[in-house]
């Protein structure tokens, strides 16, 4: 008996490793099985671009497979540990970022949805009612009961088979959009990064020409100072002491305003960092800094495979291809089948005789439409050429910004070297006019002069350091700043779990570095109040 029990429990687990496997066995066939795809061959736009750049910079003409990357934390090139924080804390804090990450899962999921129409769908429906008549109705048969009750148990299966690729085209156009939109992440995250790193220097420059007012202030006032003393001793006039008042009101109004902007500048960088701005502040330093960033030598051919916004771009092409194989697909016949049964009784209700089922195909061919259909063809290849279009702009554009950061940095780089010279010789024009003012030998409008041009000299030389540090951003971002199409997640990669994968139902794994954060009790990004850094 108990080698009987045996033989039946083998029996029944390799039935149902059976059913398992021609179960699988199906749905692979639905999903990989032979069909048409209408759709033309697809092959990235190739363009012959320049050998090198035109600009004058850290440039060099190089072989595509010589162009080394920018590395990925670029913004360590400017070695200040303040930024560096800030940067961390916008990537990980920033909630513009967070969203682009959960528009990424949200394609993956569409593109699951999508994919869900190649197997054959299966339902099942319960159902039960308990229903009393009237006795004195109309035509009631004699002994007729006043009392019904009903049950019925079913099940209905569907599937359309892919014949002619217009489920597979929309699956891959789904793919292409998923990592259009991861790229599109990319793009976000880069630009994010610029922004901070730009914002910070604007900071910064601000905090370097409230730091020159303030002294400037304090040296006017000891001018102003010294202008009464020589007032008392009768050696200077009325309007001596009406032009040093002068400089220092209106250099302390002028400071007023930088301070006001540098407030203004610290609450936009509160906000990408996830902070509330009343509570955020970030320590003064004194001067303005500049470091030569050594960019790795590269070529034009090399940029469109470092900048995000081209790869959207690109995969916005494909798309706009698998889109004409769709319209395509649908001057053909389109076939689908379906089958349904079950049992529907009173209360035995699980017996043969109460048994139903019903099965079927239906086909569906287009025989005039009044040029719907063409239509429809004609509008997805113009959709396509549109997008080979775009994808040229984009790349001119990239070209430009490029070119444009190399002329900034070299011409500005230059600038600042003669600007330093010209306060040099500003600050020893200041300090011989003040001896001979002292001395009896120039008045005090050419004093006043002195002053106003080395502040002004001062001042300028700040604010091309800082405009040299944002064109050093900007240029790091027109290359890509250390992004790579390798980066972008594989098409097997998209899919956010498996047919049979019940658990994980509220984000898939992370794929192609993008990642969200989905954890019931998670306080990640909701403390707007951390301290200052």
């Amino acid at each position: 008996m108990d080698k009987i029990q045996k033989i039946t429990s083998k029996g029944i687990v390799w039935g149902r490793y059976t059913i398992l496997l021609s179960l699988m066995i199906i749905l692979n066939h639905c999903i990989s099985g032979p069909a048409f795809d209408l759709a033309p061959k697809y092959l990235s736009p190739n363009y012959v671009v320049p050998d090198s750049w035109s600009g004058t910079g850290p440039f060099v003409k190089a072989n595509p497979s010589e162009g080394e990357s920018i590395q990925s934390d670029w913004w360590k090139l400017f070695n200040d540990p303040v930024l560096n924080k800030l940067e961390e804390l916008a990537i990980t804090e920033n909630p513009d970022l967070q969203a682009a990450a959960e528009r990424f899962v949200q394609a993956r999921d569409a593109m699951m949805k999508v994919r869900s129409q190649l197997i054959p769908h299966l339902g099942v429906g319960l159902g039960a009612s308990n229903n009393k008549q009237s006795e004195n109705r109309l035509f009631r048969g004699a002994g007729e009961s006043t009392y019904e009750g009903t049950a019925a148990v079913g099940s209905i299966a569907s599937w359309e088979p892919d014949f002619w690729s217009s489920i597979r085209n929309s699956t891959r156009a789904q793919i292409y959009n998923a990592q259009s939109v991861a790229a599109d992440f990319a793009l976000a995250r880069l630009s994010l990064q610029a922004e901070i790193a730009e914002d910070y220097f604007t900071f910064r420059g601000l905090n370097a020409q409230d730091t020159t007012y303030r002294q400037s202030i304090e040296y006017y006032e000891k001018s102003l100072a010294l202008q009464e003393q020589l007032f008392k001793n009768g050696l200077a006039s009325e309007l001596d002491i009406q032009r040093a008042q002068y400089l220092v009101s209106n250099t302390q109004a002028r400071r007023l305003d930088i301070q006001a902007k540098m407030r203004v500048a610290e609450n936009a960088i509160a906000i990408l960092v996830n902070r509330a701005p009343s509570n955020f502040h970030i320590p003064p330093i004194e001067e303005i800094k500049i470091v030569s960033i050594q960019i790795p030598t590269t070529t034009p051919s090399t940029l469109l495979e470092r900048r995000p916004d081209i790869a959207s771009m690109e995969r916005k092409m494909a798309i706009a291809n698998r889109n004409i194989g769709i319209a395509k697909a649908a001057f053909f016949p389109n076939v689908s089948f379906s089958a349904g049964g079950g049992f529907e009784g009173g209360v035995n209700l699980i017996q043969l005789a109460n048994g139903f089922w019903s099965y079927g195909s239906n086909v569906s061919l287009p025989i005039f439409q009044g040029g719907y259909r063409r239509a429809q063809l004609q509008q997805a290849w113009s959709a396509y050429r549109e997008t080979e279009d775009n994808y040229r702009t984009i790349v001119l554009n990239a070209f430009r910004e490029v070119e444009n950061g190399l002329a900034e940095t070299s011409y500005m780089s230059e600038e600042s070297k003669r600007q330093d010279v010209a306060v040099n010789s500003a600050l020893q024009v200041q300090n011989m006019t003040t001896q001979l003012y002292q001395g009896g030998l120039s008045n005090s409008l050419e004093l006043l002069y002195a002053q106003v041009n080395t502040l002004s000299a001062r001042i300028d030389a700040i604010v091309i350091k800082t405009e040299l540090n944002k064109a050093s951003v900007r240029l790091i971002r027109a290359l890509g700043g250390g992004w790579k199409n390798e980066q972008l997640p594989k098409d097997d990669e998209i899919q956010p779990f498996k047919i049979f994968d019940f658990t994980g139902s509220k984000k898939p794994n992370s794929a192609g570095d993008i990642d969200v954060d989905a954890e019931e009790n998670s306080n990640h990004g909701k403390d707007l109040t951390a301290p200052t850094l």
